[in-house]
């Protein structure tokens, strides 16, 4: 294992009625501006509860945030942040609304001439940020207790991320009562984001790190056994406050602490989301098979651990194992109404390689190898 910091600013309050806490933890002279994306907020009684808790505090709402949410978006909320003198943010949906707000916090008080290169810098010139809280309304993400944002730009199709230790929410208010009207797209969708997140942690090479893989595999055990149930019945509390912490327990940094991480399948799945507009989960879906195909040599060893003790695949040859627990990704990926192929989405064979010209615009090697490039996306997105 590798020497670490663990760091995690993030006041999580968690269950039924929690969104009353908001009223202790915005201080009371706050000017807030609540961004979320649609009407769904009103119908899950989390904006009327968000509201309630902010009581006599000014508050200015900003409503349209994309689910890959778009730059341009998120300037006009800088200006109208700028323009009505705010001081603090209130997420209140999913990872889109989240990531959005992060962007928001710190390019509000960017200096540079170009807020974009937040973005190219990864966040390493971001100095300062409003500070954020969030309600969150879909788990897939885990933004809400982590420092990771992801945006887009369509002008230039381009899908960017970006991190700082300043966009960390202050605190989250996950209810799940909130994610019991989410269609079935955004259930399957939250936990095969969840569960590729976990993987990207975990699936790479052995580091003698057992606390960091029991963790991410009870995560992934758990995201395996409650993710079908919830398609099954969209009224079950318990499994949707299950699925939920589990989203967020997937991409907190817990897990990813003195071990090597891959982000392979996510830095092509946002290349497939800028070109042909898919979902973040049902890109990281198609990839995610491929990359474990493609790397069986290097992931071997983990990839049989994971099929032994959460796949319960138990066989002599490692050859065998790793097939058969690849399958078994595909048929959970299945279970969730995800489909694994781009040709299911009607995406033509010359995908592959317009995807990589995409990728290598911004991006040279990435994997925890740092040996995946153009042409090993073409490669992998050809099996």
């Amino acid at each position: 294992m590798k020497s670490f910091t663990l760091y995690n600013p993030t006041k999580l309050v968690f269950g039924a009625g929690s969104a009353s806490k908001i009223s202790e933890l915005v201080p009371s002279k706050a000017r807030v501006l609540l961004v979320y994306g649609g009407g769904s907020v009103k119908k899950n009684g989390s904006y009327d509860q968000t509201i309630k808790a902010l009581g006599k505090r000014k508050v200015v709402e900003f409503s349209g945030i994309e689910p890959n949410p778009e730059y341009e978006t998120c300037l006009k909320a800088v200006e109208v942040i700028k323009k009505n003198k705010l001081d603090f943010i209130i997420a209140l949906g999913g990872g889109s609304v989240i990531d959005a707000c992060k962007f928001i916090a710190s390019a509000t008080l960017f200096k540079g001439k170009n807020p974009w290169s937040i973005l190219t810098s990864y966040g390493t010139n971001i100095k300062e940020a409003l500070p954020i809280g969030t309600v969150l309304t879909i788990p897939a993400t885990g933004s809400e207790m982590n420092p990771n944002s992801v945006i887009s730009r369509r002008a230039t199709v381009e899908k960017l991320a970006f991190a700082s230790d300043l966009v960390f929410p202050q605190f989250s208010i996950l209810d799940p009562t909130f994610t019991l009207t989410l269609p079935e797209r955004q259930i399957s969708n939250g936990v095969v984001d969840a569960f590729v997140h976990v993987m990207e942690q975990y699936c790479t090479m052995p580091a003698d790190a057992p606390i960091q893989d029991r963790f991410a595999e009870s995560i992934l055990s758990t995201l395996i056994e409650e993710g079908p149930k919830a398609l099954k019945n969209k009224d079950d509390f318990a499994v949707r406050a299950n699925i939920m912490f589990a989203a967020t327990m997937a991409l907190n940094k817990l897990i990813c602490v003195g071990v090597p991480e891959d982000w392979s399948t996510h830095g092509i799945g946002h290349e497939i989301t800028a070109v042909y507009g898919l979902d973040h989960a049902q890109t990281l879906a198609i990839v995610l098979p491929k990359i474990l195909k493609y790397k069986s040599s290097q992931k071997g060893e983990k990839i049989v651990q994971l099929g032994k003790r959460v796949f319960g695949i138990n066989e002599k040859s490692k050859k065998v194992a790793i097939e058969k627990t690849i399958d078994a990704i595909v048929k959970f990926f299945k279970k969730m109404k995800m489909k694994t192929e781009l040709s299911q989405y009607g995406i033509g064979k010359d995908a592959p390689e317009k995807i990589a010209d995409n990728f290598a615009k911004n991006n040279t090697a990435i994997g925890e190898h740092h040996d995946i490039m153009r042409d090993d996306i073409v490669k992998i997105l050809s099996l």
